[in-house]
């Protein structure tokens, strides 16, 4: 039986990161990673905006505020040695309504205790960033926020797991895995530690374990629309206050690393977890796992989900999407939004007992494994720092 020291199940941006920092840490050993899909960045990891987030919105004792800002770095700087480009926008945060400044004041604060750098300006700097952009009496500058094409640099990270001497095994699904063992349809592994990186399937392969048994992904639809206007048109990021009652960040309009300026996402409960439209990939199954989570998710304190449902169901219409973009910009306009994003689905974690969404990310040991079970935005900022943490806190093989 042919054998790995480790092996990564889910080939998406942070199981090859955890791939690459285990192979910097210890080269000269064997490790694979596998996944089902026949081409790289098939899901989240090639259907996100590709923005490099700062680390302003995360509570201080969050996983997601220690290792944002770090990830931001290493990414600049992995894009750097491997030619990938990154287009410097920085982001503004507006508000449309005077009740949102004290959320606003907030966020300033946050991004102060997280170390990263934030203005507050008014409305006239807010002119001089981003003169398409407006918002109530003062805004949010972020000049460290950027953004790269999401699939070239999950390119790149898998040609370097394969020149630090990883195998990456495209179009292998993994069928059963336990502690010491991994199966695929045409051969089985001995493996010292497997690293669950599954992102939408992350909860499944965990429960193979007895792992997370109190979890279950819920997943959510992410639509965008692109626009027709000449690329650098819109300069800057621009996003609204958040609602802090949901792990979801409001339709914005951002910039892509060739000019062209997007709108979304929406935050729409799937069906399934390959939700992607039609019913490719339908599961029965799936359907019924969400089903079954949702009476305790709407009953849940936590969120607002309700006005979560209310919000979301009517941004499948393109001209109400682009009209909620219109409190920020307002020359947008939905004539100009007609091409289709690439929809993605969020791998989002619902902790089953209290019916929460998990907002920061979740890490959890197992008998030979560590398991990813939350790695939702800004998870493709923070992969390589995510994942230099796991390797020096959390896996031991």
């Amino acid at each position: 039986m042919r054998g790995y020291d480790v092996a990564v199940i889910g080939g998406g941006i942070v199981g090859l990161a955890l791939a690459d920092a285990w192979l910097a840490r210890h080269p000269g050993t064997r490790v694979a990673v596998f996944d089902k899909e026949p081409d790289l960045a098939a899901h989240a990891s090639g259907r996100n905006s590709g923005v490099l987030h700062a680390g302003f919105y995360y509570a201080p004792d969050s996983l997601k505020a220690q290792l944002t800002r770090r990830g931001n770095q290493m990414l600049r700087e992995f894009c750097t040695e491997r030619g990938v480009d990154v287009r410097e926008t920085g982001k503004v945060v507006v508000a449309t309504a005077p009740e949102q400044l004290p959320r606003l004041d907030d966020l300033y604060a946050r991004g102060q205790a997280n170390g990263v750098p934030l203005e507050m300006v008014d409305e006239a700097a807010l002119h001089e960033l981003e003169p398409l952009a407006r918002t109530h009496k003062r805004a949010l500058w972020s000049p460290t926020t950027a953004v790269a094409d999401p699939v070239a640099v999950v390119e790149a990270l898998a040609q370097r797991v394969r020149e630090r001497g990883g195998e990456v095994h495209l179009g292998t699904p993994v069928l059963d895995a336990g502690p010491g063992r991994l199966r695929t349809p045409y051969q089985q592994f001995a493996v010292g530690h497997i690293i669950n990186a599954a992102g939408l399937y992350a909860d499944r392969v965990a429960h193979w374990f007895g792992v997370g048994e109190e979890y279950r992904m819920l997943p959510f639809k992410g639509l965008y629309w692109y626009s027709s206007w000449p690329p650098g048109r819109l300069q800057r990021h621009v996003y609204p206050v958040p609602d802090p009652r949901n792990p979801f960040l409001g339709v914005h309009l951002t910039v892509t690393v060739g000019g062209r300026t997007k709108v979304g996402p929406t935050a729409i409960p799937s069906l399934w977890r390959e939700d992607y439209g039609g019913v490719r990939g339908f599961d029965a199954r799936e359907v019924w796992d969400v089903a079954r989570s949702y009476p305790g998710f709407v009953r849940s304190p936590h969120h607002d989900v309700p006005g979560l449902v209310r919000t979301e169901l009517p941004k499948y219409s393109r001209r109400y999407l682009v009209g909620q973009a219109a409190a920020l910009v307002p020359s947008v306009r939905a004539e100009d939004f007609r091409e289709k994003g690439r929809i993605g689905v969020r791998a989002q974690l619902l902790h089953v007992p209290t019916g929460r969404l998990e907002m920061d990310f979740v890490v959890r040991p197992g008998e030979g494994s560590t398991h990813v079970l939350n790695a939702v935005s800004p998870a493709w900022t923070s992969s390589l720092a995510m994942a230099e943490w796991i390797c020096d806190n959390v896996v031991s093989a």
